[in-house]
């Protein structure tokens, strides 16, 4: 975790907390059977705005295929008796609620790297 940059935001903890145990839980939860997971927490400040980063080496997601379905409710990309398609969706409700915004980039067996970017 690094969050020398920028250790302070003006955000409701309660929906900062549930976004960093989502993005946390799913970076477990599709980690690569062939690697140990390493999740890479950061926070910076570009333009005035706050960035936060979940970085993750996991199964990644195409996301030229699942493009539309990111983050729509009941989407899953991968096979797993825990995924219900609502934690990405609740994520970003809660996170554009607040005027802020979130989205990822990914690939397929390389991991996926959440960037919510919140306007002080």
């Amino acid at each position: 975790m690094d969050f020398e940059e920028a250790p302070k935001v003006l955000f409701p903890q309660k929906y900062l907390d549930s976004a960093l145990a989502n993005l946390i839980s799913n970076s477990l939860k599709y980690k690569s059977p062939t690697r140990k997971p390493v999740i890479r927490i950061q926070s910076t400040t570009k333009s005035g705005k706050f960035l936060l980063s979940v970085a993750d080496n996991g199964l990644g997601i195409d996301t030229k295929l699942h493009r539309k379905n990111l983050f729509k409710i009941r989407k899953t990309f991968h096979p797993h008796k825990d995924a219900k398609g609502f934690g990405l969706f609740m994520t970003k409700t809660q996170i554009e609620a607040m005027g802020g915004s979130i989205w990822v980039e990914s690939a397929p067996d390389r991991g996926s790297t959440f960037f919510i970017e919140i306007t002080p």
